[in-house]
């Protein structure tokens, strides 16, 4: 890559390596306020706190993440993925040093939407950024779904590890120095935004990956070419995309946002109350002359197991987002998905009596689960490219994150008010329902190609 690859390429790293450190350090979070907060006070009324409110709360922030991503695909083309990002970070530090400062569960509740809205916008961004300023563009995406990855699995480790020195609130305050930093960073960073599109004379990317695409993606006046350039365009393409199959793929994406938010939000309040997660105390694991030096004598400081498996699960997903990505290149992605959805709602079947035979199976189907968790994510991305005309690319990813990150944030509440009023088998029952109609969906498509084929 050269200078201005590389300068973009690391912005793009540092940001999107963040906003999902922050977006799933919070499940880390959701445990302690549970049994720090009482109430919910609103000034009108008050709220017992719960895991159906708690979800509620969090569902906030997560719905405004998601639905950001629409209006921030827009303004990208108006004002500049740099401005945006850096915005984006700016946004998500705010958020944290809130956190920091917060003094009720309501202000918790405001950090959460600020997050939401701040984060939303950098995957539109991110992604424009890349495609229009990069040259090596596949090793530029390479790299940012790398660094994603790698803040999904580092993200709560790092703040699992940091809440065994220092409180919640100062674990918020740290998290936020590192995006801070890259703000700084993306205001003094000199690159080009549109170099690709000028190496490219002007039309980089265009029709990349339309060569299997079918009439259906082209016809009937579609921006093919020259994308959405007004309300009324925004509007007719709209109408266009989710009157063929793209409202299919749209689905399947929706049913990925709501397993994914609705099996990670309590997930570790749920390994919690699975045998072997019973707190260690850090003097029992230190020789006598340590233990005043490392835990600073108070013989109270204890590792949750439940955070480091909780972590290590996400870690598993880097695997397979490769495997996913990998199958995209070599199976039809209908295949892949009614395949791999089906998995998912196996999975979420035998969930419950495996965990609970043990803590190796429990390791053991949680690995399988943050593994097929990721795999799906490629293939229903590259299911998109499929079924969408590429001067309308940008309208129908910021439509699959609205419906992956806003609707799936739904997922979140799900989980909590399942687990308040009735118990965790029956929110993995609801899962397992979610992903089968996902895998169904896989199998109308493929049936859908294989007669237009023919």
């Amino acid at each position: 890559m050269n200078r201005n690859d590389r300068a973009i390429v690391a912005l793009v790293m540092l940001a999107h390596g963040m906003v999902h450190t922050y977006e799933l350090s919070i499940p880390i979070f959701i445990t302690i306020w549970l049994d720090q907060y009482e109430v919910i006070d609103l000034g009108l009324a008050q709220f017992p706190v719960n895991q159906a409110t708690l979800g509620a709360v969090v569902t906030g922030g997560y719905a405004l993440f998601g639905l950001g991503a629409l209006p921030g695909g827009i303004v990208v083309d108006r004002v500049g993925s740099r401005r945006l990002i850096s915005g984006c970070l700016l946004g998500m530090a705010g958020s944290f040093l809130l956190l920091w400062l917060s003094p009720s569960l309501a202000v918790v509740a405001v950090g959460l939407l600020l997050w939401g809205a701040a984060a939303s916008v950098y995957h539109p961004a991110g992604l424009a950024l890349i495609s229009k300023g990069v040259e090596e563009r596949g090793t530029g995406f390479a790299y940012h779904g790398i660094a994603g990855n790698v803040g999904i699995g580092l993200g709560p480790l790092l703040t699992a590890v940091l809440l065994l020195v220092f409180d919640w609130t100062t674990v918020a305050g740290f998290l936020a120095l590192p995006a801070l930093v890259a703000a700084a960073y993306a205001t003094r960073a000199e690159f080009d935004e549109g170099a690709a599109v000028a190496a490219d004379g002007g039309d980089a990317g265009a029709g990349a990956a339309d060569g299997s695409a079918d009439t259906e993606r082209t016809s009937g006046g579609s921006k093919a070419t020259s994308g959405v350039s007004s309300l009324s365009d925004l509007f007719a393409e709209s109408r266009r995309l989710f009157t063929g199959r793209f409202a299919l793929v749209f689905t399947v994406a929706m049913c990925s946002g709501l397993y994914y938010r609705g099996v990670l939000t309590f997930l570790p309040g749920l390994l919690a109350d699975l045998p072997g997660f019973a707190p260690v105390s850090i003097s029992a694991l230190l020789p006598a002359s340590l233990d005043g030096v490392v835990v600073g004598g108070s013989g109270s400081q204890t590792l949750n197991p439940e955070n480091y498996v909780y972590s290590g699960i996400l870690m598993v997903g880097v695997l397979g987002q490769y495997v996913g990505g990998r199958l995209t290149d070599r199976i039809p992605v209908e295949h892949g998905i009614a395949g791999a959805f089906g998995g998912l709602a196996l999975l979420a079947l035998a969930f419950f009596p495996v965990a609970n035979a043990g803590f190796g199976p429990l390791l053991f189907v949680g690995g399988v689960l943050g593994f097929a968790l990721f795999v799906v994510q490629p293939l229903y991305q590259a299911a998109i490219a499929e079924y969408t005309p590429a001067g309308t690319r940008g309208l129908s990813y910021g439509f699959t994150y609205v419906g992956v990150f806003g609707v799936g944030a739904l997922g979140g509440v799900m989980a909590g008010t399942i687990l308040s009023y009735a118990s965790p088998p029956v929110l993995f029952v609801t899962l397992a329902v979610i992903a089968a109609v996902a895998s169904l969906i896989g199998v109308v498509l493929s049936r859908k190609k294989g007669t237009t084929a023919a």
